[in-house]
C-alpha cells in the first residue's frame, strides 16, 4: 500500500521512522478526524481545531488531513480561519 493509505515522509532518516510509529495507528487517526470533521458539519475544522477537539498534538493529526483530502473524504471548504500563530488556515469539511 501506498500513501494515503501509508503515512508519507520526506525519504530523510527522522521521518521516515516518525512515519513508521505511526503507521499502526493510521487508521484509526484517520477515522477519528474524518468523524470531528463530518460532525463540525459546514462550519468545519482548521488543523489547530481539529487537534484541540481530538485532545491531540497538532503535529500528530494535520498530516492526517492530507491523507482524508487524498482519498477524497473532506475537501478545502474555501473557508479560513486564522490558526495558533495568526495565519489563516484551511477549514477543512466533509466531501
Amino acid at each position: 500500500m501506498t500513501y494515503p493509505h501509508t503515512p508519507g515522509h520526506r525519504n530523510v532518516d527522522t521521518s521516515m521512522a516518525a512515519a513508521d510509529a505511526i503507521a499502526p495507528k493510521l487508521g484509526r487517526l484517520q477515522r477519528m478526524a474524518h468523524r470531528a470533521i463530518r460532525h463540525a458539519g459546514a462550519a468545519g475544522l482548521t488543523a489547530d481545531e481539529l487537534a484541540a477537539r481530538l485532545g491531540m498534538d497538532r503535529c500528530s493529526i494535520q498530516p492526517r488531513t492530507s491523507e482524508l483530502k487524498r482519498k477524497g473524504l473532506i475537501r478545502d471548504s474555501g473557508q479560513r480561519r486564522p490558526n495558533a500563530t495568526g495565519k489563516l488556515a484551511i477549514v477543512w469539511i466533509a466531501s
